[in-house]
């Protein structure tokens, strides 16, 4: 008869900290100065975004003319960046909603920087569809407004949907619900640590933190009804991310293109936001933990796990690729053969490559667990994965679009230096905001990490892995001798 006694997991809060390390910890760099190594990434991060804003506010004076668009593609890199970013942003809640919903541990070192993701990547994907209408003064048509011609008195205050058949009134209202939801979902985790913050500070920060706080005291009640609260904003995040980045997909499943015309883009839609979402928080994650030092509270067992998910997302992502191949073929029509030998081997080529490459070959390095452990490669794994899912964006539009029904009308598609600068602008305005964030709020969950420091914390596993050890030596020494030591029982704790 042969022991066998299960391996305690990697912990999840290194260390040896205790309650009052944990709030100095991660509370701390929110009320000190910044370090230097944050003014630099700022500094850089808001560079760019000025960069941005400048190429936006060109875009506006000149028109959509400086862009490198055609009659024949009319989406561009406009809206390829639009999807991308909603991508992105549709992951984060979503993260963090089914982790708090499987009550996964692990989820204390993501949640906070996945939800603020989420805020910041829905931001910048609302600038694209505003600046490709053309003339952004006219985006007061999106919404409804007072129909005058509905007759006299209290009729006119009925409202007018004037483009209610247009995706781009669905994506508003998408967008805009899901935007609701993770805001209350972010800031309701958020409230129990501004009021950590209020406690420790004076003058006018502990106003302001009192004010963001909601008059938090840490009640049994407040308690039992944050408990709730978050549990039914999880529940509703949950399935709206899926409805919501269907919707965005319909933008193209609803048309008749050749290549967009499928029934797959919902789920296959759904499954690259969460694949590129993951990547994005893993970049973040990185970010945060060298530059706000929280290396003890982002830990290398949550990378790894981070990095299984999207092994499993990857490899959903790549069967819809050949899913798409497979029924292509399947479906007998020439036309949309065509479609996808020219994404394979047409001018465009490069661009397939790349998605294929970043986003189905590259991640399978992660059957590796040194690799999966390893925060250079899953640094540049998760740059390279955002890469693909840029390109597999792309490569939908333009390619798309880039061959219609009519030969004479194809175009090959260049940006120009407006588009790519508008496009890495929106990158440094979501790190500016998300590095702002993480100086004025806690990127890691403080209550969250103490109510699993006794049960994930290194110093009380070391503890129970030395007990267990030590509980079972009489039963080890028994089998060994063979004597009746051997039916003693394995632990303390299993004394009748």
């Amino acid at each position: 008869m042969s022991n066998y006694s299960s391996p305690v997991r990697d912990p999840l809060i290194e260390g040896s900290k205790s309650y009052t390390d944990i709030t100095e910890d991660i509370c701390g760099p929110v009320e000190r100065a910044p370090r230097p190594l944050f003014f630099l990434a700022l500094l850089v991060s808001g560079a760019v975004a000025l960069m941005g804003v400048a190429c936006i506010l060109y875009t506006i004076w000149m028109g959509i003319g400086v862009w490198g668009e055609h009659k024949t593609i009319g989406w561009a890199w406009d809206i390829t960046n639009f999807v991308w970013w909603v991508g992105i942003g549709h992951a984060g809640t979503l993260i963090s909603a089914i982790l708090l919903l499987f009550r996964q541990k692990w989820r204390t070192g993501v949640n906070r920087s996945a939800e603020a993701m989420t805020i910041f990547a829905v931001v910048c994907a609302g600038l694209f569809p505003l600046i490709h209408m053309g003339r952004i003064w006219d985006a007061m048509f999106i919404f409804p407004y007072p129909n005058s011609r509905a007759g006299e008195g209290i009729l006119n205050l009925r409202s007018l949907w004037p483009n209610f058949h247009s995706p781009l009134l669905w994506d508003v209202f998408a967008i805009s619900t899901y935007l609701t939801v993770s805001v209350l979902f972010w800031y309701t985790g958020l409230i129990p640590d501004m009021a950590t913050i209020r406690d420790r500070t004076k003058g006018f920060q502990r106003r302001i933190y009192s004010a963001l706080s909601f008059g938090w005291q840490g009640t049994a009640r407040q308690w039992q009804r944050f408990e709730s609260i978050s549990l039914v904003l999880a529940g509703l995040a949950t399935p709206l991310v899926l409805s919501v980045h269907s919707v965005v997909s319909f933008d193209f499943a609803t048309s008749v293109i050749p290549g967009w015309h499928t029934t797959i883009f919902p789920p296959y839609f759904v499954a690259g936001a969460i694949f590129s979402g993951f990547a994005m928080v893993l970049t973040l994650m990185l970010v945060a933990r060298k530059i706000m030092n929280l290396e003890e509270y982002i830990t290398v067992s949550h990378v790894e796990s981070m990095n299984k998910v999207i092994l499993l997302t990857g490899s959903i992502v790549g069967v819809a690729y050949l899913t798409e191949l497979f029924m292509a073929w399947y479906s007998g029509s020439t036309y949309e053969q065509a479609a996808f030998m020219y994404r394979a081997t047409g001018p465009f080529w490069w661009s397939y490559a790349a998605m294929m490459t970043c986003n189905v070959i590259s991640p399978q390095i992660f059957w590796i667990k040194s690799m999966r452990r390893n925060l250079t490669v899953t640094f540049i794994m998760s740059i390279f994965i955002n890469i693909g899912m840029w390109f597999e964006r792309f490569v939908i539009i333009a390619t798309s679009l880039a061959t219609d029904y009519i030969p004479s009308s194809w175009f090959y598609y260049q940006p120009t230096w407006i588009e790519i600068g508008i496009f890495i602008g929106t990158m440094g305005i979501f790190m500016t905001l998300f590095l702002l964030f993480a100086k004025f709020a806690p990127v890691v969950a403080v209550a969250e990490v103490k109510s699993i420091l006794k049960s994930s914390g290194d110093q009380y596993l070391a503890k129970y892995e030395a007990e267990d050890r030590a509980a079972n030596e009489p039963y080890l020494q028994g089998t060994r001798e063979g004597s009746l030591a051997g039916l003693a029982p394995r632990h303390k704790d299993d004394q009748p």
